[in-house]
């Protein structure tokens, strides 16, 4: 039988389905790539009107406070000095299963964050994980695909879970932590937050460094096994909604303390490990944490409609001296949240009271569309540049350039000395205790033993071995046993 090819939706063979077209080896991505740019934006339409992601979720108002100087790295106006405060929105949610699913189950957790400055909305949307199962997001919707339902059965299926993971050897870092003691959170209280991505900060000098965001919960970490997760779920499959909800109804407003890491620019080209590659962290030892303020949530959305689901984060909304590196993820999510934001609700979700600045005005030559609730006086020109008073550019860039080189064309994530999938998750596994250990062994074999392909399961033992020879040598003796019984 002829291989098939796989092709555009316009029926042109896809060269690359891998890596996305880059400028240079570690440069930013290409608007040019077609192919990148038809799989993100049909994947944001493929579910009407829920979240293809991210469905089930929870939010909460509350306010940041600055409790230390970070104006040496950043000249964004809402961490410019110590006591100031800014009002936020927060939404916490799980990734793969849809809006009717369980809170309490191992899976990710998102922390998206909206910050309402003066200088406009800043976004922060990042996990209760300070890493990814993939590194390129050409790979995010196949990715997805095999997280969901299956077409046929209708239900999650280890076969495609662990089959996708199995390709993607760059997933093992994330799949220890997911399948270890902290893949299920007590409660949206209990979780670490991160920004995951690295971000850039830019200080009032134009001097540039590489972030990255850690929201340390202040109620201590709390995780459920997936026995005691089992028995919550059958009593209450809206868990962690409800403990959000009922806390802060009590006046129990939960905090997390944020730090950052900070890496001067200079630092990235020769850092150890790709700073860019969401498959990898910083270590603490080489870039320590950096306290800046404290998040507290105070008040419940009156409508859950209304503001939690029609929350619109996107990672793109960012603030004089506050902007993107060249994280390939973080350069794909750019596109596709807004993008799916303006098809899940319309051209005009940013004038939604949740989405909408509260402590600035939107002033600009966006026009009509559906549900257009901003017109302005009626003498307001819908062009640019007028004569009549209309806004004008402020020419201050957010942030500091980016140097780029490079032929563009489709590359791996760039070298680095330490860049291998394994060594990481090896480092973090060698972290954890024997109890640890122990329940991360039995969760991963608990489910590649229900893979039905001895393949599939020969290439996920791989990648353990790899990260470290006791990890792997575990849980190839777990697998094998529950095999055969």
């Amino acid at each position: 039988m002829a291989k098939r090819v796989l092709t555009t939706e316009s029926g042109a063979p896809v060269a690359d389905n891998q890596n996305s077209a880059t400028a240079g080896v570690g440069g930013p991505i290409l608007l040019q790539d077609q192919h990148l740019l038809e799989k993100l934006a049909r994947f944001n339409r493929e579910r009407i009107p829920e979240r293809v992601v991210h469905a089930r979720g929870s939010g909460a108002y509350g306010y940041f406070e600055v409790t230390d100087d970070v104006t040496g790295f950043t000249r964004a106006d809402f961490l410019s000095e110590v006591g100031k405060r800014t009002e936020t929105f927060i939404r916490f949610s799980t990734v793969a299963d849809s809006l009717g699913g369980a809170d309490a189950v191992r899976d990710p957790r998102g922390f998206a964050l909206k910050f309402y400055t003066n200088e406009g909305n800043y976004d922060l949307v990042g996990n209760n994980t300070p890493v990814f199962f993939i590194k390129d997001p050409i790979k995010f919707p196949d990715f997805i695909h095999s997280q969901k339902r299956d077409p046929f059965t209708g239900k999650q299926e280890p076969d495609n879970v662990w089959d996708f993971w199995g390709h993607s050897p760059e997933a093992t870092h994330q799949v220890t932590w997911l399948m270890g003691d902290r893949g299920i959170p007590a409660s949206y209280r209990h979780m670490n937050g991160f920004g995951s991505h690295t971000y850039q900060w830019t200080n009032a000098e134009g001097e540039a460094f590489f972030v990255k965001y850690h929201f340390k919960t202040n109620q201590g970490v709390r995780s459920l096994s997936s026995e005691q997760a089992a028995e919550l779920v059958g009593k209450d499959a809206n868990s962690h909604q409800t403990d959000l909800l009922q806390a802060i109804e009590r006046g129990v407003n939960p905090s997390w303390t944020l730090h950052v890491q900070v890496m001067p620019a200079a630092d990235a080209a020769d850092y150890r490990f790709n700073p860019f590659d969401l498959t990898k962290v910083w270590p603490h030892s080489d870039y320590p944490l950096q306290r800046v303020g404290r998040l507290v949530l105070d008040r419940n959305p009156d409508n859950v409609f209304a503001e939690v689901e029609q929350a619109a984060f996107s990672p793109n909304n960012f603030v004089p001296g506050i902007g993107p590196s060249p994280d390939k993820m973080l350069q794909g999510r750019l596109f596709a949240y807004a993008d799916a934001h303006r098809y899940r609700l319309g051209v005009n979700h940013t004038q939604l009271p949740v989405n909408a600045p509260k402590a600035t005005q939107a002033d600009n030559y966006g026009r009509d569309g559906v549900h257009a609730t901003r017109y302005g006086s009626r003498h307001d020109k819908n062009y640019e540049p007028n004569s009549y008073a209309g806004p004008a550019q402020t020419d201050a860039a957010l942030g500091a350039p980016l140097a780029i080189h490079g032929w563009t064309g489709t590359y791996e994530t760039a070298a680095h000395v330490k860049d291998d999938d394994f060594f990481q998750a090896g480092e973090l596994y060698r972290l954890m205790s024997e109890d640890e250990k122990g329940r991360l062994v039995a969760n991963i074999a608990g489910g590649l033993s229900q893979v039905t392909r001895d393949d599939v399961i020969e290439k996920n033992l791989a990648h353990f071995h790899a990260a470290d020879a006791d990890y792997g040598k575990r849980v190839e003796e777990a697998v094998r046993a529950l095999r055969e019984d």
